[in-house]
């Protein structure tokens, strides 16, 4: 559990040769809704960007005519430049406001979308890739894209139009100087180039650190109780400690190069600045240029040099935020290995329950050699009860997960009512099925929500009954607040029987023709198995109910008993028929009632 997976070099650097800053255009779509709200951002962008633009001229008036101007001519000039800064700071807060908007709303629909995307891939998916890591792209990754949306992008369309009209204004003023500024140029964008190729890839590696951690921490954190038992704090604190300190020294040297960066590019431009001014001074002893255009060109140089040191910090956050937009990307464009039909079919209404597997073979896609199911053929009538038994690994669950299609066979077909699994949309298909999985799921919710879980729109009579059948009324009604109790994240305030019930509570509210039992009792007591063994009885009358278990004495009243071994089946019918047979099922039986009974 105490993973640390440090970034693969040269995968690490392969991405960061495919990440530019054209990968921003993947927001584009995000944008487009809000079309409106972004011109009017843009807008208030350019008229704060022409304001500022228009007071170096009030500034060169002001400078030229001091000496020469009457009293109340000067007063407007000084009037003018107050109503040029008032109209500033309203149309910059406008701007802020708006972009601000934009950010958060893009933002939200794109962890949205994100969401959306990753809530509906099949296990296989997360096989290649750890929760923790989805949670960091939807979280620390949309953080980066709502401060480049929100702010970066913004200021770097006014530094772009500060310094485009600026330059242009200084042309204007005095074409010498400018021709001089421009010779300081090709010195400021070298080392904008070089350096910002070695920040993206060094922002690269410190988003993989970052994700890693999360993953790892989230698992540790998950499994608190297993590592306290085990006394692995120590290794855990280790490993997440080594993954802390491999972001925070990627996240060093990243804040190294960039400062590196700020401090050239800042010194270069303000050292010309420096050079221009001094050659202006002695046009103006001349009297070749005025004082005012003097102090009018000194400050749209210094407007323009600003503008270009403000996109060198840009640059950076771009980078990153480039960087967050592929990896979101890559969870949006993920391919499922599991995929709806394009021209669904439709099941027969009411569904039946009548599954069949036909030839089915199936390895999971992390063992591709290894074959969980091996020539897999069934046919299970409407209102059957089946159960599958087996030593571990002999693909009982496996039989429960393809079913459900969390994956696809290799070969061969599972068919429901005759139609074919992927000839049907998965939501449609599952809305037939009810499940109580072999590791009980309870959410950070009151006990009747979680029961509801299984059909939202129950009544609280409903969820009571089914709370009865499953034997869980009882310490449901003896918590603080009863239905209404929380029941802590992971249902840490029950015990593993407790959840168990909840589960199948679930499982009887939902009352689909289907019932899935997956090791449904293996955390109950003799009491409560009893009881909910009389709720199962009762419920699997009226539909087609498949059990897994290890737990013989659970499956004794089955229609039939499968026996799988090594993924095929070894052996099928009534548990007196099996016993009869010997095998695998006979030495099983043995050990549980016969052994088991000589031990007690």
């Amino acid at each position: 559990m105490a993973r640390t997976p440090a970034p693969a070099p040269t995968q690490t650097e392969e991405r960061a040769k495919s990440r530019q800053i054209g990968a921003l255009k993947a927001l584009l779509p995000f944008m487009r809704p809000y079309r409106g709200l972004a011109a009017l951002a843009v807008l208030a962008l350019v008229l704060t960007a022409m304001v500022s633009l228009t007071l170096p001229l009030a500034v060169r008036r002001v400078v030229d005519n001091f000496r020469v101007a009457e009293t109340e001519l000067l007063d407007r000039y000084f009037l003018a430049a107050l109503g040029i800064a008032a109209l500033l700071a309203v149309g910059t807060g406008l701007r802020y406001a708006l972009v601000t908007r934009l950010g958060e709303r893009v933002v939200a629909d794109i962890r949205r979308s994100v969401f959306d995307r990753v809530i509906s891939m099949s296990p296989a998916f997360y096989e290649r890739i750890m929760t923790g890591e989805v949670l960091s792209r939807i979280t620390t990754d949309t953080t980066l894209i709502l401060s480049v949306i929100g702010s970066s992008v913004s200021i770097a369309l006014r530094n772009i139009l500060i310094f485009v009209g600026g330059l242009a204004l200084m042309l204007l003023t005095s074409a010498k100087l400018t021709g001089l500024v421009l010779l300081i140029v090709p010195a400021v964008i070298i080392p904008i180039l070089v350096l910002g190729r070695r920040l993206r890839v060094i922002s690269r590696e410190n988003q993989d650190w970052i994700a890693a951690s999360s993953g790892n921490a989230s698992e540790s954190l998950g499994a608190v109780q297993t590592v306290q038992a085990f006394t692995h704090e120590t290794v855990t604190r280790d490993a997440f400690a080594r993954m802390t300190e491999g972001s925070f020294d990627a996240a060093r040297r990243r804040i190294k190069t960039r400062a590196a960066m700020t401090v050239i590019v800042i010194f270069l431009v303000f050292t010309g600045v420096v050079g221009v001014l001094w050659i202006g001074a002695n046009d103006v002893r001349a009297g070749d240029m005025t004082p005012g255009a003097l102090v009018q060109f000194v400050i749209y140089a210094v407007m323009v040099a600003g503008g270009v040191a403000a996109l060198s910090e840009i640059w950076g956050e771009l980078q990153r935020a480039a960087g967050a937009t592929e990896r979101l990307v890559e969870l949006l464009h993920a391919e499922d290995s599991v995929q709806d039909p394009v021209s669904a079919s439709a099941l027969p209404e009411p569904a039946r329950g009548h599954i069949a597997f036909e030839d089915v073979h199936f390895s999971y896609p992390a063992r591709p050699d290894t074959a969980a199911l091996d020539g897999v053929t069934l046919d299970i009538r409407p209102g059957e009860t089946v159960a599958f038994v087996g030593p571990s690994g002999a693909g009982k669950t496996t039989i429960i997960q393809l079913i459900l299609r969390f994956y696809d066979p290799v070969s061969g077909r599972i068919t429901l009512d005759g139609v074919d699994l992927r000839d049907v949309a998965r939501d449609a298909f599952r809305r037939a099925i009810a499940l109580v999985p072999q590791d009980p799921v309870i959410f950070a919710a009151s006990a009747s929500e979680n029961i509801r879980f299984g059909r939202p729109d129950a009544t609280d009579a409903e969820v009571e009954a089914a709370a009865r059948a499953a034997a869980a009324h009882d310490f449901i009604a003896a918590l603080p607040e009863g239905y209404d109790s929380y029941l802590g994240e992971r249902g840490v305030m029950l015990s593993g029987g407790q959840k168990q019930r909840i589960a199948i509570a679930r499982a009887i509210l939902r009352d689909a023709p289907v019932l899935l039992l997956d090791e449904a009792t293996s955390a109950l007591d003799a009491e409560s198995e009893r009881a909910v063994q009389r709720a199962v009885d009762h419920l699997s009358r009226d539909r087609t109910t498949l059990i897994v278990a290890h737990r013989l004495a659970t499956v004794k009243k089955a229609d039939r008993i499968v026996v799988l071994e090594a993924g095929r089946v070894v052996a099928m019918g009534t548990h007196d028929d099996l016993v009869a047979k010997g095998g695998l099922y006979a030495r099983l039986a043995r050990l549980q009632f016969t052994d088991g009974i000589a031990a007690e």
